[in-house]
């Protein structure tokens, strides 16, 4: 099959969805970001990789994060971790304070914001330097040094971050937050901050394709069968609330940021990720989820 190609060709056909969507404009940092960039790279089981448009441009990776936090934690608690976070799609707002209280302060799962909040504090609670722990793992994935926190993003987030703060002091409440509440959401904001560019991104997620081993870190970073159930999660709870839509669309476990990429997986077979600032009114990227699609529909590849 020519990908090389097939993401040309993606490029042209999703030239007029821009416009349509929106760049994220509640932090300020990401407000001013150009709508009009587009970058998809894919990267094969065996290594190799094609990349079309802004491939090489970074881009703040924002809820991405919790990804890798996820995968962090897993690696510290293990089963857990499942006490604390569930695992089912949360059918509301990624950063709905209601639905927190109703279910007695355990979020529905790790990538809603409580979900990721908790999961940050059990990091927190077994790092000397979370924040560098969690950028050094990122950066051990993906085998770029450049992966760095935006301090100007990082601090549009604290200057801005009021539901979060909400959320953690919620979580505390409950006693589902351990650490300090600032301290937590320093991390938080922190990781959320992180840039990184489409080929970072799909480097990064190899151990999901991989049965947990990173070929760029040269080592398992999580057990088969806890890369299955990062898959399933992803599949279930990654795209917000309009999960259902994109695997219908799409048909690929995938996680996407307000920064307006998106990473997605087929086990065994490859890694890709988009990034188009415009969002959907679900805080998806607009022209990513539909440069996915055309990819998934072109190549007949997706887990259905």
């Amino acid at each position: 099959m020519d990908f090389q190609k097939i993401l040309d060709e993606i490029q042209e056909d999703v030239q007029p969805y821009f416009g349509k969507g929106a760049v994220a404009d509640y932090i300020p940092a990401l407000a001013r970001v150009s709508p009009d960039q587009f970058a998809m790279a894919l990267r094969l089981a065996d290594g190799t990789e094609y990349s079309v448009g802004s491939a090489e441009t970074p881009f703040s990776i924002q809820s991405i994060s919790k990804l890798f936090s996820l995968m962090l934690a897993m690696d510290i608690m293990g089963e857990d971790l499942w006490t604390r976070v569930g695992r089912e799609p949360s059918g509301t707002a990624f950063n709905s304070l209601v639905q927190l209280e109703y279910e007695n302060g355990i979020p529905r799962n790790p990538f809603i914001n409580a979900g990721a909040i908790v999961v940050t504090d059990v990091i927190a609670s077994h790092s000397a330097n979370a924040p560098r722990r969690v950028a050094d793992f990122v950066r051990q994935l993906s085998g770029n040094d450049q992966n760095r926190v935006d301090e100007e993003v990082a601090l549009s987030e604290w200057e801005h971050g009021y539901r979060n703060a909400a959320l953690a002091n919620l979580l505390r409440s409950f006693n589902n937050i351990t650490g300090d509440v600032d301290s937590v959401l320093d991390v938080y904001f922190r990781q959320c901050a992180i840039t990184m560019n489409c080929l970072d991104l799909v480097r990064a997620v190899q151990p999901l394709v991989l049965g947990g081993h990173s070929p760029i870190a040269n080592r398992q970073v999580l057990t088969q069968r806890e890369a299955k159930r990062v898959n399933a999660i992803m599949l279930t709870c990654g795209l917000y609330d309009a999960v259902g839509n994109f695997a219908y669309s799409v048909g690929l476990p995938a996680k996407s940021g307000v920064g307006g990429g998106i990473v997605a997986v087929l086990p065994g077979q490859f890694s890709i990720a988009v990034w188009a600032p415009e969002l959907d009114a679900a805080g998806n990227s607009l022209v990513g989820t539909r440069a996915l699609e055309l990819f998934t529909t072109k190549t007949g590849l997706s887990i259905f």
